[in-house]
C-alpha cells in the first residue's frame, strides 16, 4: 500500500513537471521620467570656445555590475542617461585635455542612480549614489563607491583646432614635391 502512494506521488509531482518554464520578465531599459532632466557640470563651461562642442562629445564609459561580473560600455553623449536594471547613469559633461598639455587626462562628469528597497515589502525608490567627474588615468580622484556598481572613464572623443594637420604629415608632403 505504501509503495503505491509514493508511486502516485512520484507520478503526480512528474506531471506538474511536464509544462515549460515560464518566460523570464523583461528587464526594465528605460530611463525613469523623474530623472530625464541632466543639469549642467559644474566646471564644463571654461573650454566651452575650444575644440568639439560639447553636444558633439562622445564619452564611452564602463559599468561592471560586481555581483554578477558583468561589464558593459555605453556610449553616450553629454545629456544622455541610460540604464542597465536598476541602474541609470546621466553624462553631463565630456573633457579631454589639450594635445600640447601634460598631463594627458579624459575626465566625464556623471551621476549615477540606483533604485533599491529602504526595506522588505517597500516600494523601489531612486537614490543618487554619485555626482562628480571620474577620470580616466586618475580614478582615485574621484570613485563611485557603491556595493554592486563601478562606472568608470573609458574614453572622451573629441579633437581640438590644428589636430588634424600633424607635423608627420606636412613633413611627407614636403618631401614629395
Amino acid at each position: 500500500m505504501l509503495r503505491r502512494a509514493a508511486a502516485l506521488a512520484l507520478i503526480a509531482s512528474l506531471a506538474g513537471c511536464g509544462g515549460e518554464p515560464p518566460p523570464p520578465t523583461p528587464e526594465e531599459t528605460g530611463v525613469p521620467d523623474a530623472l530625464v532632466p541632466a543639469p549642467k557640470a559644474p566646471g564644463a563651461q571654461g573650454s566651452a570656445g575650444i575644440g568639439t562642442p560639447m553636444k558633439e562629445r562622445v564619452a564611452t564609459l564602463g559599468v561592471l555590475n560586481k555581483r554578477n561580473n558583468l561589464e558593459q560600455d555605453f556610449t553616450m553623449k553629454p545629456g544622455e542617461s541610460r540604464r542597465l536594471g536598476n541602474l541609470v547613469v546621466r553624462l553631463s559633461a565630456c573633457e579631454k585635455t589639450a594635445p600640447w598639455e601634460k598631463p594627458e587626462e579624459e575626465g566625464a562628469f556623471v551621476q549615477v542612480f540606483v533604485q533599491e528597497r529602504a526595506r522588505s515589502g517597500d516600494d523601489a525608490v531612486w537614490h543618487k549614489v554619485f555626482s562628480g567627474w571620474l577620470f580616466k588615468n586618475s580614478p582615485a580622484l574621484n570613485v563611485v563607491e557603491h556595493p554592486i556598481y563601478d562606472v568608470w572613464v573609458k574614453s572622451c572623443a573629441m579633437s581640438f583646432p590644428g589636430e588634424e594637420d600633424s607635423p608627420s604629415d606636412s613633413a611627407s608632403d614636403n618631401s614629395e614635391a
